[in-house]
């Protein structure tokens, strides 16, 4: 019997799954120390461990290589990084860090970076936002309350992203807006590893309608009083 022919893109969709598969193995591994700095790789050997095209690691390699945790170099192939050269700010090296031994120290990290960034952000966006993002910056704020008291986090980690997404972009700082990814890897991240409780404390959800509140009521100072409030209170909700 003949084969039967593979659907038009399924080559390219296996390889996709392929590539992603491996880069997040390799990924991780670098990330969690199982392949420390110095190790060498090589396509060959990569190509035999995982059973994938020479493509597909070539691929592989552009990405990591963009991320910083590995350079090439001459006539010592692939060489995997150490950590003050990585790319810290990619949403990926984050989700890796988060998701190995290294957690606590990260979102201890990344809510040091929140406590500097986002409350001079809500200021901003207290003062350049428009009508539109503060109706739905308000809006939202009575959400996280409302999905908060309802112990609905999976919606309420949505509407979160959302929220402070919408408060950096409304800032209308490009550097801060470049920080979204980052701020929804650190967001997530509390969820997934059960960092969040059931039904978020109230000091949270308050803070939350304050920082609404005082953006659509275009006040900076209550803005950034009312966000630096909240991060405090994760901070101390990680230690």
């Amino acid at each position: 019997m003949a084969a039967e022919p593979v659907p038009a893109g399924a080559e390219t969709e296996t390889a996709a799954v392929f590539h992603t598969r491996m880069l997040t193995a390799l990924g991780q591994d670098i990330i969690d120390g199982v392949l420390p700095e110095g190790t060498r790789l090589t396509i060959e050997g990569l190509q035999e461990q995982f059973g994938v095209s020479r493509t597909v690691v070539r691929d592989c390699m552009r990405v990591l290589e963009s991320l910083r945790l590995i350079v090439p170099k001459r006539r010592l192939g692939l060489v995997v990084q150490g950590p003050g050269r990585w790319n810290v700010y990619d949403a990926r090296v984050i989700r890796w860090r988060l998701n190995g031994p290294g957690r606590a120290d990260q979102f201890h990290s990344l809510t040091q970076l929140r406590r500097a960034v986002e409350p001079v952000a809500a200021a901003l966006a207290a003062t350049h936002a428009s009508p539109a993002q503060r109706a739905r910056i308000l809006e939202l704020g009575h959400e996280l309350r409302r999905l908060g008291e309802g112990g609905k986090l999976g919606e309420f980690l949505e509407v979160d992203i959302e929220f402070h997404t919408l408060v950096l972009e409304a800032s209308g700082n490009e550097m801060f807006v470049a920080l979204r990814g980052v701020i929804e890897e650190v967001l997530s991240g509390r969820t997934h590893q059960g960092l969040m409780p059931h039904n978020p404390r109230e000091h949270a959800l308050l803070t939350h309608e304050q920082v609404a509140t005082s953006i659509s009521e275009a006040d900076p100072q209550r803005a950034e009083a009312a966000m630096a409030s909240l991060l405090a209170e994760v901070s101390s909700a990680i230690s």
